[in-house]
């Protein structure tokens, strides 16, 4: 099957960055997907070899990425709505980890 699962548009002003481009083709690597009522978006992803979790967003610049530690990052202060969304996506994503 050639045809992407999901194609998301960036809905951030190019000022923001360029989105990450995410290759949902690894084994090896978990991707969650949020945007809140405001139309910001989130990517969070993690390597499951390694264990290292990122999380960017279009309104703190697409290029910079936020270690996410236990299902945390101290760099950012997030809604309520948003640090369920993150601590849905370690649960998920570190039950399956192999690093």
């Amino acid at each position: 099957m050639s045809d992407p699962l999901l194609k998301i548009p960036n809905h951030h002003a190019p000022g923001c960055g360029d989105p990450p481009i995410v290759d949902g083709n690894s084994d090896d690597q978990y991707v969650g997907y949020f945007e809140n009522s405001y139309g910001e978006q989130w990517i969070f992803t993690l390597d499951r070899k390694t264990g290292k979790a990122v999380l960017r967003g279009g309104d703190i610049g697409w290029n910079t990425a936020h270690a996410i530690v236990d299902g945390r990052t101290n760099d950012l202060i997030l809604s309520a709505e948003e640090q369920l969304w993150l601590k849905a996506c370690w649960a998920a994503a570190a039950s399956q980890s192999i690093g």
